[in-house]
């Protein structure tokens, strides 16, 4: 009986909230009938008669909020036929409908995502040069240069990658030629282990020495999608004489001055939604406060004056939040404990919501385009 009541009361509470002012009265008369009624669905489901009464409210809700939002009194007296009388073809209204996500017909699967408010996301990365593997060198030669890079890295979305190298000075003007080499293992590729990937031209003039950058993007985005190809590079540098100004020897004199990989990522700053609620579906026995699947379709409305989207996914809440259940919520027990004896205890609300892209006519037959704050349900909980 506690749980029926707090249930009856959180409903009651909903049809006052959601509905217009003047409505409010015929909203709570509504939801109290609905409050007598059997509280056993016909499959002997004791919760679902009380989904029944959440979806219909999360129905009306959506109806008066969107007249609300939009500051309409009513909805626009405007059929199908007029519709298509009155929507032009014009290709910046085709490009609305084209791009724009309207959060329609399914979830998109970034709607799966949320944003990690928490965690550091990556911009930059540096990667200092490592000794090769000996499966690439002959006579431990070449002692440079290979990279690595964590998983992490890997699956993020590179927007820039330099090799920077550092050339000894020159005691005159002179002209160096640089090249980089993939590395191979004995056997590879017909046999040759030196492939070479990157040739240029520099004409150094410092005689204090000189750090140059490569663009290596192309070459370790293949990396990324094949990671077995890295087997790292050979760095050379030759001026006229034949000398290697390279400086890619990782013993001691050269601190500092070691061959690295610059890289500025997009690391994708969502990630998975964090369990901090429940999601059900329809069949399911779940008697806790929980989030469950609605669709919404304007066009069962008979609202036709909305262009897009003609459905979109809503989402409702539903479900007790008894005393025994606290552990799964842990702020409900502090609403528990300042609440006055004898309350019907907290209510399965909304507790995160987000918007929805819409296209539609307003009352004077014009077409707008806008955003429409806290129509989806993301996340229920007790409060």
């Amino acid at each position: 009986m506690v749980a029926a009541g707090s249930l009856l009361v959180c409903l009651l509470l909903a049809a006052l909230e959601l509905r217009p002012r003047g409505e409010a009265a015929e909203g709570q008369a509504s939801a109290g009938e609905r409050g007598t009624q059997e509280s056993e669905g016909p499959d002997g489901c004791p919760v679902c008669a009380w989904r029944q009464h959440s979806r219909e409210l999360r129905l009306e809700s959506i109806k008066s909020q969107i007249l609300s939002k939009l500051r309409l009194k009513e909805a626009p007296n405007i059929s199908r036929e007029v519709v298509h009388q009155l929507l032009p073809k014009a290709p910046p209204l085709q490009q609305i409908l084209d791009l724009q996500d309207f959060q329609g017909d399914a979830l998109q699967p970034e709607a799966l995502l949320e944003e990690d408010e928490y965690h550091a996301t990556t911009e930059t990365v540096i990667s200092m040069a490592q000794e090769t593997d000996p499966a690439v060198q002959t006579d431990g030669s070449p002692h440079c240069c290979h990279f690595q890079f964590s998983p992490k890295v890997m699956f993020t979305k590179v927007l820039k990658a330099q090799l920077w190298v550092y050339l000894r000075p020159v005691a005159r003007p002179a002209t160096v030629y640089l090249q980089i080499l993939r590395l191979k293992p004995l056997g590879g590729e017909g046999g040759r282990r030196h492939i070479r990937i990157r040739s240029l031209k520099i004409e150094l003039q410092s005689r204090s020495g000189h750090w140059q950058s490569i663009d290596f993007k192309q070459v370790l985005q293949s990396w990324f999608r094949q990671p077995q190809s890295n087997w790292g590079i050979e760095i050379n540098a030759f001026d006229p004489s034949g000398t290697d100004l390279a400086v890619t020897s990782l013993g001691p004199g050269a601190e500092g001055l070691h061959p690295f990989m610059e890289l500025r990522v997009l690391e994708n700053s969502k990630r998975s939604r964090r369990n901090l609620g429940l999601d059900c579906d329809e069949h399911s026995a779940e008697s806790r406060c929980c989030r469950y699947p609605l669709t919404v379709d304007f066009e069962a409305f008979g609202w036709d004056w909305i262009i897009a989207p003609k459905r979109y996914k809503a989402n409702y809440c539903s479900g007790q939040c008894e005393y025994m259940f606290l552990q799964k919520y842990p702020h409900t027990h502090l609403v528990q404990q300042a609440s006055p004896r004898g309350s019907a205890g907290p209510c399965c609300t909304p507790t995160k919501m987000s918007p929805i892209n819409m296209l539609y006519f307003n009352d004077k037959q014009q077409i707008i385009y806008g955003k429409i704050p806290g129509m989806v349900v993301d996340r229920c909980g007790c409060s």
